[in-house]
């Protein structure tokens, strides 16, 4: 595959347990597609938008080692407007994550994006390249909006950070490929539930940009069913 300065790495290996579903998330349907073809079809979108004057872009999708024949014929169900590969993930997101790097080692950029983050609108990834571009790592966030309690095991109250300072963090997430594998190789442990927090870690600053709420993750079944009435709305696209 020719390089692309661009590489989209899709986690799709999560579990569908919470969904009531015994098969993974990104098969579980929505709307009568499965969630990884609605996932797909907004990168899409998105990437016909002006994100598109970052380069040209590929597409890696990192499905469960169990099933990745299913995920390779649904992404072969359509032609889209960049190549795509399959390959299978590991036991932890981050043992995924490193699957998808190693796939793309000419990408001068790469950005980590949830399958269970089906609904991408072309804004967010666009803020998220042109931050990635200016310090070389960026996410989408949201601010809370509720006040938020650190507690303890006990779940007694430790502290209450202000709540101005408290993002919620989102995919995508995008990075200088350097950075990412070097923060990967750097990381103690498979613990980190997203990539951001590696290449905090690593000590290079992050950026965030403001995400969007319908880049809620879908983790249950309530998650599932607001998906459904989103669809059902004429909300998505937009």
């Amino acid at each position: 595959m020719a390089a692309h300065p661009v590489a989209i790495v899709v986690v799709a290996g999560g579990p569908g347990a919470r969904l009531g579903a015994d098969l993974p998330k990104a098969l579980v349907e929505l709307g009568g597609k499965p969630i990884l073809l609605h996932c797909l079809t907004a990168i899409d979108a998105a990437t016909t938008s002006d994100s598109g004057r970052h380069g040209p872009v590929e597409v890696v999708v990192v499905a469960p080692a169990s099933h990745t024949r299913e995920v390779g014929e649904l992404v072969g169900r359509r032609s889209w407007r960049w190549p795509a590969r399959v390959v299978a993930g590991g036991e932890e997101r981050q043992d995924s994550v490193r699957a998808g790097l190693r796939t793309c080692p000419e990408a001068a950029t790469v950005v980590i994006h949830d399958t269970a983050r089906p609904f991408l609108p072309a804004r967010v990834l666009r803020d998220v390249l042109e931050a990635t571009t200016n310090c070389g790592a960026a996410i989408a966030a949201l601010p809370a909006i509720d006040t938020v309690k650190l507690v303890d095991g006990n779940r007694r109250i430790e502290s209450t950070p202000p709540r101005d300072r408290v993002w919620l963090a989102q995919t995508p997430q995008a990075f200088r490929r350097e950075l990412l594998v070097s923060a990967h190789r750097a990381a103690p442990s498979n613990t980190a539930t997203d990539d951001a927090a590696l290449v905090e870690a690593y000590g290079q600053p992050v950026q965030v940009v403001e995400g969007d709420p319908i880049l809620r993750k879908i983790t249950t079944k309530d998650d599932l069913r607001w998906a459904e009435w989103l669809l059902d709305s004429g909300q998505w696209p937009r």
